[in-house]
């Protein structure tokens, strides 16, 4: 329908600078035929009545093409699958964002992840990372030291500091993106109370990144209770590939 949309208006323009060359061609006509009796040369007028005519065209053809060409990369879509879109980039975390390879979403190459995983250990997969050489650096890591610092969110907020600051160390030069914390089900709550605390600790998150810096996704919004899996922590694989889209869109892979 826009392209339509477009030749109409291609079209009705082209008729219009015709008509404009037209009637300028009808005035100097005139001019001319007034001066017929003094045997006047009109030849220098046509020829340049014939000039501005396919100047004239030309020049709005020539725009008309800029137009449709600009509209036309406007109504181009990213085709890119989401493992194409992260290519180059390394998702360090836990086991929940095992969730990524295990579930297909990205490829294995992009996802340095392990169960258990907290601030404190991460020194083998900051390792990986370095050797894969990413240009953007995703964290997913939070859960298991909720358990840790035990609702400590300045202790937690120490960590992550230490964290950040050894990944700029060994990987000079390259974009980090912190994710939120991802919020506990009720269920899951009950059992470990300091689960109740995560928005707290995403609050100083935030904060942390906004003072380094660094990008900070939030992603609470994404999570839907059937999204969970029994434990009311992990999540099934139907919200990875919204959580991997809300990363890259927010990343602009």
């Amino acid at each position: 329908m826009k392209h339509m949309k477009q030749r109409t208006k291609r079209n009705i323009l082209l008729c219009v600078s015709a008509a404009a060359v037209v009637a300028l061609a009808a005035l100097i006509t005139n001019g001319v035929t007034g001066f017929m009796s003094s045997r006047t040369d009109t030849s220098a007028g046509v020829g340049y009545i014939t000039a501005e005519e396919a100047g004239s065209v030309a020049e709005i053809e020539a725009k008309i093409n800029r137009l449709e060409q600009g509209a036309a990369e406007d109504d181009s879509e990213d085709t890119r699958s989401i493992k194409e879109k992260f290519t180059g980039s390394v998702v360090i975390g836990d086991s929940i964002a095992q969730g990524f390879a295990e579930f297909d979403v990205l490829n294995a190459s992009s996802v340095t992840a392990r169960t258990g995983a907290g601030l404190t250990q991460l020194d083998g997969q900051i390792e990986a990372a370095r050797e894969i050489n990413p240009a953007t650096v995703f964290l997913s890591l939070g859960i298991n030291d909720v358990i840790a610092t035990n609702g400590d969110v300045d202790a937690f907020i120490s960590d992550y500091t230490s964290v950040l600051n050894q990944i700029r160390e060994e990987l000079p030069g390259v974009n980090i993106f912190v994710n939120s914390i991802l919020p506990a089900q009720q269920k899951a709550v009950s059992e470990e109370s300091v689960y109740g605390q995560i928005s707290e600790y995403n609050e100083a998150l935030r904060v942390l990144c906004r003072s380094r810096d660094i990008g900070f996704i939030d992603n609470t919004e994404l999570v839907q209770e059937e999204y969970y899996e029994q434990d009311g922590i992990h999540f099934r694989s139907e919200f990875y590939p919204l959580w991997a889209e809300h990363m890259a869109e927010v990343a602009a892979l």
